[in-house]
């Protein structure tokens, strides 16, 4: 329902996910698609959706992989806040994944050591990206957009509302192998079932991290394209923005640096009717790329079991 606010950005405490017995080696890619990228199918959650919490090591390797494979790579003090645990506790996750061959871990830029996954560790998930570390020219960015996911994540509304992120890796995967995509993907997309009990339950809305500041006439042009779209990413051209369809997106939250957010400002307006669909928010506490994580209480000591 568009014009309802934005749930607020900011890290609360964390619930724990638990689920009885073993996990498949083929279960790994439901983990990516529901909830805050953390439920498999069969487990159960607490009321509201935040990181996987302090659970037994296999399920903690297993929601902890695949967010790791969705956005690329993440730094390890994020990737402390994905796992619900300590510094200390993570270092050794991180390291039982290296010496399993199933990650890479190294300091590629200011602030704590990245975590990617290889070749295998990829398998292990059941997706098929491409392994690679993530690239220096996107660090920044790539920190950003996870530090809106984990603060989306651990709101109450997002765990109410059943919602879950959609990464902006598995929407470019929908492309395949097909070359010069021309259509803009979003950072990520927030979807809210209609089965939510929130008032923007059955709403898909478009995530954009800002950190720097393109042209006026340039942001205009991807946020019509945003709103315009009816189709999936990947779909057939003539789905893609097809008459009389309602759109794809509800609306397009864009999270802006202080730098980028007076670009974005300017370019709202020049939507005319359509403007009231994009919302313009701060980047939440630990965007930048040497700046802390925020951390918020342990999962461990947060919400029920």
């Amino acid at each position: 329902m568009v014009g309802q606010p934005l749930v607020p950005l900011m890290l609360q405490r964390h619930s724990a996910v638990r689920k009885p017995g073993t996990l498949a080696p083929n279960q790994f890619l439901r983990v990516a698609w529901l909830g805050c990228g953390m439920v498999i199918e069969g487990w159960r959650r607490n009321g509201r959706c935040g990181v996987i919490g302090a659970v037994a090591g296999g399920e903690v390797d297993a929601a902890g992989l695949v967010f790791v494979a969705e956005m690329y790579g993440v730094q390890v003090d994020q990737l402390a806040v994905v796992l619900g645990v300590t510094a200390r506790r993570t270092a050794a996750v991180v390291a039982g994944w290296t010496n399993a061959g199933l990650a890479e871990a190294a300091r590629l830029g200011p602030g704590p050591r990245w975590v990617w996954l290889t070749k295998a560790g990829l398998a292990r998930c059941g997706l098929a990206y491409t392994a690679t570390a993530p690239a220096l020219s996107r660090l920044a960015h790539l920190r950003a957009v996870t530090a809106v996911r984990l603060a989306l994540a651990a709101t109450a509304q997002f765990g109410a509302g059943q919602a879950y992120w959609r990464s902006e890796r598995r929407l470019r995967a929908k492309f395949g192998r097909r070359l010069g995509i021309r259509e803009h993907l979003p950072d990520g997309e927030v979807h809210w079932p209609e089965s939510g009990g929130v008032p923007w339950a059955g709403e898909c809305w478009a995530i954009e991290a800002e950190l720097t500041p393109k042209t006026v006439a340039k942001t205009v042009a991807i946020m019509r394209e945003l709103l315009v779209r009816t189709g999936d990413y990947g779909c057939p051209a003539d789905e893609i923005a097809a008459p009389g369809q309602p759109g794809r997106h509800a609306r397009a939250i864009y999270l802006c640096s202080p730098d980028a957010r007076p670009v974005v400002s300017r370019a709202r307006p020049e939507l005319g009717d359509q403007a009231g669909r994009i919302e313009i928010r701060p980047l939440p506490a630990g965007w930048a790329l040497g700046e802390p994580a925020e951390s918020g209480q342990p999962a461990s000591q947060a919400g029920r079991p």
